[in-house]
């Protein structure tokens, strides 16, 4: 027992000689910061590198400058460090906005807490002749930790991307549309950039909600009748485009006035990032002309054989600047000719007529003739409906109207006369009659 205790005082009295038992004394090399236990102990990591910044990432394009080139970094030691600051290095297709050979610098003014990532934004200008594609570079970065004099460094390889840009459009292919008819409309997607746009899906945003949330010039989306909705058109690449159908029927009381669709078009874009842009497809309303012609037929107007007829409008909306035209077809010599009847009003039939003229010899009998009618919609696009049909010119009609003996005619023409002569027999220019003197 006695052995046992000398050996344990033996014991106390080394360990007592050692310099664990002095309270400056530490671990590790000599010339080590305060603070530090070894070297090789890593105090900040690299996470990550791209165009943007901080948790924001976009996308840039050959040509574009002044673009934020963002750093993200995480203190992974047990201190908190502070006079954060990055030296960036890029290949040659990339530069300071300041200049070619200009030092690209940024600096973090904020505390980075133990544990927490960081991030220095840098702003860089890139060449046009930049090709899409994987590129390296290094960041150097020197920082300070608190209770720590002195300034430490570190440099970090990293690799990013180019990803050139992704511009989304939409534009209508299939002309405008129509009220009263169910209209088949194409709209085209297109990719005008210089990255692809993935997994495409678009909405139609004519629910009540979206109508009343955009301005009131789109108010009539609510009465429009669309047969779908959603399309999922897949990927665009750039430089290129897609189509999409739908149909829409546009009722009665909305004519001669601009629709507006809007649409949500969703995609990812080069980063991966789940991108959602809003964009508006512009369409005119065009009011219905719907013209037939009907009740056409030969009659004796004052001596003249004349083709009467009617135009009715089934549609919403004035022809405008109509023209009705005989045109003879087959054997036939009657004379072509036109009238102008002005505007064709909807639900109320509009007259025509039209005297006949032969080229030469009347000729009596069957004609084979074409009543055209020509006008104009509220785009100011001419539309021609044409109708054929045969009619009966009489044939005592055309003696009277050749000889010139109509009853009318000749009352007329006796009335003159005697007009004429009393005239003449008042002003004493009769030759073989002279007032007799008082």
């Amino acid at each position: 027992m006695n052995k046992f205790v000398i050996v344990f005082l033996a014991f106390l009295m080394v360990s007592s000689l050692t310099p664990l038992s002095f309270g400056d004394a530490r671990l590790g090399p000599a010339d080590a910061p305060l603070g530090v236990l070894r070297d090789f102990v890593i105090s900040v990591k690299f996470l990550d590198a791209y165009f943007g910044t901080e948790g924001n990432k976009i996308e840039v394009a050959p040509g574009d400058r002044n673009v934020p080139f963002t750093v993200v970094m995480s203190n992974v030691g047990t201190q908190d460090i502070t006079g954060i600051k990055g030296k960036l290095s890029l290949p040659a297709p990339y530069q300071s906005p300041s200049g070619r050979g200009v030092a690209m610098m940024a600096d973090n003014d904020q505390k980075a807490s133990a544990g927490n990532t960081f991030a220095l934004t840098f702003f860089v200008d890139v060449s046009e002749l930049a090709p899409i594609k994987d590129y390296s570079g290094t960041v150097d970065l020197t920082f300070s930790r608190l209770r720590e004099s002195g300034e430490r460094s570190e440099n970090f390889p990293f690799t990013f991307k180019l990803t050139g840009d992704s511009i989304v459009n939409l534009r209508p292919i299939s002309g405008p549309l129509t009220s009263i008819i169910n209209n088949n409309v194409v709209i085209e997607i297109s990719n005008a950039g210089s990255a692809p746009l993935n997994n495409v899906d678009i909405v139609l945003q004519n629910d009540q909600t979206s109508v009343a949330s955009t301005s009131s010039s789109v108010t009539n989306l609510e009465n429009v009748i669309f047969d779908q909705t959603h399309w999922d058109v897949g990927t665009i690449k750039p430089q290129s485009s897609v189509t999409f159908s739908l149909k829409v029927f546009v009722p009665e009381t909305i004519k001669n006035e601009p629709l507006h669709l809007p649409m949500t078009i969703s995609y990812y874009d080069a980063h991966g990032e789940l991108e959602t842009v809003t964009r508006v497809t512009d369409f005119y309303i065009n009011g219905l002309v719907d013209p037939s012609i009907y009740g056409v037929k030969v009659i004796d107007l004052s001596g003249k054989q004349t083709v009467i007829g009617e135009i009715l409008n089934e549609g919403n909306s004035d022809g405008l600047f109509g023209f009705v035209t005989l045109k003879p077809r087959g054997d036939s010599n009657i004379i072509e000719s036109t009238q102008y009847i002005d505007e064709i009003e909807p639900d109320s039939p509009v007259p025509f007529n039209i005297p006949i003229d032969f080229d030469g010899v009347s000729l009596d009998g069957k004609h084979d003739i074409t009543i055209e009618v020509r006008y104009k919609d509220s785009m100011r696009d001419e539309h021609i409906l044409s109708y054929d049909t045969t009619i009966d010119v009489s044939a005592l009609s055309m003696l009277d109207t050749e000889e010139g003996d109509s009853p009318m005619g000749a009352i007329a023409a006796i009335i003159i006369i005697v007009a004429i002569i009393a005239i003449l027999y008042k002003k004493g220019k009769l030759p073989m009659i002279s007032k007799k003197s008082a």
